[in-house]
């Protein structure tokens, strides 16, 4: 324990000397955020300082090991990295689909040639990642698609399409699920990546309700992709996608703000001065339900790091913490009224309160849809009878 404590003396300390006072602010809009990539442009300085100082140390995937880019965490010590930034209010130095879901699968399943290249790219900011998984009717029943790799000896030739594609339109490279076997469902899907720089890729972003949108359609016309690009066995990618699925939903999952070190009903009293003793309440039954859903996420984190994590349990926390995330945007447009409603003006930062708001209707279908995360849940959680 003594160990631990020098350990957040340490860490609370490279933090203050290393966090720039503009990193400590909350994310007002995308550009806050760092994505990392060959055509990312830094908002600030600061943002860029901030993202380079992590990424030197490890910080920027800490319990990753030392070889590929990480600090070397042990759980313990990457948990109190969690809270020492949460307590100062550090943004995340990078974000990335690289992090959060690729890179958990190359740990798995890839080749140590493939961990040396791709990772440590990824745990610098070098490279932004988009996911190639649904198609025009291949969603829920994603095992049904259709884009097809044809086997060209060295190489292959792949042709189809793939839809709601966050960000494939700034990503540089994809991780696509591709069916390599068509007499075969479930064992004829195979795992690629490839450069969205490549003769043959393109993309059309999808204008959603919000007026924004980090969705894309994505198109492959004849795309060589060479047989070494493969995470996994041939024909075994089903078996990467759903061990990716499972951190892809953990992921969305955080979107419920448990880990946010503000309360939500301080934030909005003081930016709307409520008088409603109701709309008080639901605040506070909501900071309740956010502090439970993050004790939830800890000891899930901690069941999974020691092997005894529930598989069906990032269904349960996707679900939970998306309906978590939209009751948050449904209170903060309750707390501003009619003035939350406004869409343009500068006073309402484009009107990003109800962006966001309208945003949110997405989360419960990204992902897995809700319907299905709680079908999951009552068959291999609840071990209900099936219909």
């Amino acid at each position: 324990m003594s160990d631990l404590k020098n350990f957040r003396e340490e860490i609370r300390d490279w933090l203050e000397s290393n966090c720039p006072p503009e990193m400590r602010q909350p994310v007002k809009d995308e550009d806050d955020v760092c994505w990392g990539g060959r055509n990312f442009q830094f908002k600030s300085e600061a943002q860029k300082t901030w993202m380079e100082r992590c990424a030197a140390k490890g910080y920027t995937v800490p319990d990753w090991p030392n070889a590929y880019g990480g600090a070397g965490m042990s759980a313990a010590e990457a948990k109190i990295w969690r809270e020492e930034c949460a307590r100062i209010g550090a943004r995340p130095p990078l974000s990335s689909f690289g992090i959060w879901m690729l890179g958990p699968a190359l740990l798995k399943f890839g080749t140590e040639e493939q961990k040396i290249h791709y990772l440590g790219q990824i745990a610098r900011g070098e490279i932004r990642w988009c996911q190639g998984y649904s198609e025009p009717g291949s969603g829920s029943d994603l095992v049904s698609l259709q884009t097809f790799g044809e086997d060209k000896g060295d190489h292959w030739v792949v042709n189809g399409q793939k839809i709601w594609t966050s960000y494939a339109d700034k990503a540089d490279w994809i991780f696509c699920l591709v069916r390599t076997d068509k007499t075969n469902k479930y064992q004829g899907i195979s795992f690629l990546l490839f450069d969205m720089a490549s003769p043959g890729v393109s993309t059309k972003p999808i204008l959603l309700i919000s007026g924004n949108s980090p969705f894309c359609e994505t198109f492959f016309d004849n795309v060589t992709v060479p047989k070494e690009q493969i995470v996994g066995e041939l024909n075994r990618g089903w078996d990467v996608a759903k061990y990716l699925l499972g951190h892809e939903r953990e992921m969305i999952s955080s979107t419920g703000g448990g880990d946010r070190a503000a309360s939500l009903g301080s934030a909005v009293s003081r930016a709307a001065a409520l008088e409603d003793p109701v709309l008080r309440a639901e605040l506070a039954l909501f900071d309740v339900d956010a502090l439970a859903f993050t004790a939830m996420s800890e000891k899930f984190m901690d069941e999974v790091k020691v092997g005894k994590g529930h598989p069906a349990q990032p269904n349960m926390m996707k679900y939970a913490g998306t309906e978590l995330n939209k009751r948050r945007l449904e209170l903060v447009m309750a707390a501003g009224g009619s003035a939350a409603l406004e869409w343009e003006s500068e006073a309402s930062n484009g009107g990003s309160s109800a962006r966001n708001w309208l945003r949110t209707k997405a989360n419960s279908i990204e992902g897995g849809t809700s319907e299905v995360m709680l079908n999951v849940v009552a068959k291999r959680i609840l071990d209900l009878p099936g219909a």
